[in-house]
């Protein structure tokens, strides 16, 4: 027993270098989310509106979900450090390449496509390998990991905006593309699948069942479960990237706050990102999908009236209230994988994530689509969390409907 003990100790050691590896590579592919500081610049110096000048954020999310997708069975096929140099390598590539841009079409290409695919490749090979070598607790490791996806605008935004106001907006995305080219490869050294005797005694601390009950592919698409995790995935996701695109404008347009207190604030908000990874993957773990679900609906609601009520004139209010939204899309980042081990299974769990993610770049997609048209055509703040507030109910009422039965046949 003791002999078994000291085993694990120094398993426990190995392990965690995956976590403060992916946290940091997180970090840096989660530049994504600082977009809305580059949003305003790029608008002034194409010209363009709202709408057009979130094509490139809404096309990088949308391959960064396709690219998940795809690599979901190479992931296992090759080696993990492969495929995250590679990712790495589209990473910084789109970055550079975005340096060169005269117009949003050619950003749509390289921040959109290279980037955005570069993102969800790399981003699968983290959470993949992070699951397999924390058997015993895989939705906390995998909330934990992607902490750093959450929290990175804390760090970038300050910086990005800094080399923005110093150096320009186009040097910018030389600087972070050529820093990319030197961190994850570096970071990615570590990254290897554990062998058979290494989680061994993991599995004997606690009781996985993951591959008891292993779903394929096929089989999980079948079921009412992944319907419904699909759908709420979707409403999820829509809501939290539509609302932190709009971060920005909002605070500063609406509610009426410099620029620079908004983006002190968005530093904040990823502290929340960030949390809300982990905590809602040990939650999941702990209560059930459908309860957790159930509370992140409910605090995006609460978060919703709260807007409706300030009416953009509380600052205070304003904080409080993206403060819940930006932790409730951290909280459905970790709510998804979770969920699809616990439903699914852990054996085909990268394929099978792989497919789930793909309610990721739906729901991007028509949350940067419906910003646009908010702020182009509607132009009214008031009515969008109004909107939020239905989709909330709308998830409540799927989640009600498609995720009480537990039955293996369910379809």
């Amino acid at each position: 027993m003791r002999q078994l003990k000291r085993e694990i100790h120094m398993k426990e050691q190995v392990r965690w270098i995956y976590i403060f590896n992916g946290i940091i590579i997180m970090m840096l592919l989660g530049t994504v989310y600082s977009y809305s500081i580059f949003r305003k610049s790029l608008e002034e110096m194409f010209r363009i509106g709202s709408a057009e000048s979130g094509l490139p954020y809404m096309v990088a999310l949308g391959f960064y979900a396709l690219f998940m997708f795809l690599s979901g069975k190479m992931i296992e096929r090759f080696h993990p450090r492969r495929m995250m140099l590679f990712g790495g390598f589209l990473v910084s590539l789109g970055w550079i390449l975005s340096y060169f841009a005269s117009g949003v079409t050619h950003l749509v290409v390289t921040y959109g496509m290279i980037a955005g695919a570069g993102v969800g490749i790399a981003y699968g090979v983290i959470i993949n390998v992070v699951a397999k070598w924390f058997v015993d607790k895989r939705g906390f490791a995998v909330g934990l990991v992607l902490i750093g996806f959450g929290m990175s605008p804390l760090i970038v935004a300050p910086i990005v905006r800094s080399l923005i106001s110093n150096f320009g907006i186009m040097n910018t995305f030389l600087t972070l593309g050529l820093a990319y080219a030197v961190l994850i490869p570096v970071l990615a050294i570590p990254f290897r699948y554990p062998k058979q005797n290494e989680t061994d005694g993991f599995d004997k601390i606690q009781n996985v069942s993951g591959d008891l009950n292993s779903f394929t592919t096929s089989e999980m698409v079948k079921s009412k479960r992944f319907k419904g995790l699909y759908i709420n995935f979707i409403i999820g996701t829509m809501i939290g990237l539509m609302l932190i695109g709009l971060t920005f404008g909002i605070g500063t347009d609406y509610v009426g706050m410099s620029p620079t207190t908004v983006t002190a604030m968005i530093s904040a908000f990823a502290i929340f990102n960030g949390m809300g990874r982990p905590f809602s993957g040990w939650l999941t773990e702990r209560l059930s999908p459908l309860k957790s679900m159930l509370i992140s609906y409910g605090l995006i609601m609460i978060a919703s009236v709260i807007m409706i009520i300030s009416q953009g004139r509380m600052p205070v209010l304003y904080f409080v209230a993206f403060a819940m939204f930006w932790f409730n899309l951290g909280s459905w980042l970790a709510i998804a994988p979770t969920t699809t081990i616990l439903f699914f299974g852990a054996k085909n769990y990268s394929q099978n994530y792989s497919v789930v993610f793909t309610a990721y770049g739906i729901g991007a997609i028509l949350g940067v689509l419906t910003s646009g048209v908010f702020i182009d055509i509607v132009r009214n703040y008031s009515i969008l969390f109004y909107y939020i507030f239905l989709l909330g109910l709308i998830g409540v009422f799927v989640c009600s409907t498609m995720l009480k039965d537990h039955s293996r046949n369910t379809v």
